[in-house]
């Protein structure tokens, strides 16, 4: 019986938002399999830390680069970059993101643009730019793109996040249709809570207030959690996965229900 190849060594990956938290783990778990990676955030103070941890462990690479992903040019220029400098890529990781909460009528039109634009108009522009290299490769492409529980389910005061990261889950499916016979996967990921620092400041807590996992109705994940599922949907072993959406939120614990008094239950 064949076994399963769970393996991305030699992968040529970028990631998006990747200075901190889930986008980090997700570089620092693949560089340690063996692939190369190409970072970005949009403060190289930020990422330049990241890419140097990566380099003096053992595993692939890093590259950092500055990119906001709300510019077209700057994600055109880290994509060309990353292309440059790693000879190619193979895994596209649309990570970047944000959100602030507040309840609908305390939105203003510039607050629904900033959220939407960053995490749904982000994702477009680095899919759009991903088919590029991607698409009728020498390999296979994989693209990965986060959205959020939150946008499978309704969460007051996240009108704004929830309506982008659902934009992002169909935009999934349909590129997943439209590029299949280019030699190109598209699926998503939507994480339920997880310890990362951004989950923390939107909460306004600090990280280390951060129940512990034992105690909250549906248990706190954490961001290599999120990574190792990201690295099996890059693998071969994921070969016949296309266009479809990861739901990781752990499993309901009757009787716990600190989760509810902070408004985390997803």
């Amino acid at each position: 019986m064949q076994q399963p190849d769970f393996g991305v060594d030699g992968k040529r990956v970028l990631v998006t938002g990747a200075s901190r938290g889930i986008g980090q783990s997700i570089a620092e778990t693949f560089a340690a399999a063996g692939a190369d990676v190409a970072i970005c955030s949009r403060s190289m103070d930020r990422i330049g830390p990241v890419a140097d941890e990566i380099n003096d462990a053992d595993g692939g690479r890093a590259v950092a680069v500055e990119c906001d992903v709300r510019d077209r040019d700057d994600v055109e220029r880290f994509f060309e970059r990353a292309a440059d400098e790693l000879g190619g890529l193979d895994v596209v990781i649309n990570n970047a993101g944000g959100e602030f909460v507040a309840n609908f009528e305390d939105i203003s039109e510039n607050g629904w643009d900033s959220v939407t634009d960053l995490n749904l108009g982000g994702t477009y522009r680095c899919c759009h730019v991903a088919g590029k290299y991607l698409r009728n490769g020498e390999h296979e492409g994989v693209i990965i793109n986060m959205a959020s529980v939150n946008g499978q389910h309704a969460a007051p005061g996240e009108s704004h996040y929830g309506a982008a990261k659902a934009g992002i889950i169909r935009l999934t499916e349909t590129l997943a249709t439209e590029w299949s016979n280019d030699g190109v996967r598209v699926n998503c990921i939507a994480p339920g809570l997880i310890q990362t620092p951004g989950v923390a400041q939107t909460l306004g807590i600090d990280e280390s207030d951060m129940p512990p996992r034992e105690q909250t109705h549906r248990r706190i994940g954490y961001p290599e959690e999120i990574a190792d599922l990201a690295v099996f949907l890059a693998s071969p072993a994921a070969s016949f996965v296309d266009g479809e959406t990861y739901t990781a939120k752990g499993v309901p614990r009757p009787g716990n229900s600190m989760s509810n008094d902070l408004g985390l239950d997803r």
